[in-house]
């Protein structure tokens, strides 16, 4: 998959999340999602454009919660 569809869709997902009026809930919530329903191929590309070019294509809900949740990502 392309990671330009990647990051549209954890952007979507973020987007989502960003409207809960608890925020650290929001940020779980983003992780939780990923987690249970993108492939692991999914993520490990995800993460590995995170690594090479930084956060600033994803959105500050999704940026963070890969930040603080990683380990779980992985």
């Amino acid at each position: 998959m392309h990671v330009e569809n990647l990051i549209k869709m954890a952007n979507q997902i973020g987007d989502f999340f960003a409207a809960f009026p608890d925020r650290e809930e929001a940020l779980d919530g983003v992780a939780t999602h990923i987690k249970k329903f993108w492939e692991p191929r999914m993520r490990r590309e995800l993460l590995a454009h995170v690594d090479s070019v930084g956060y600033g294509e994803l959105n500050a809900t999704t940026a963070e919660a890969i930040k603080r949740h990683r380990a779980q990502l992985q």
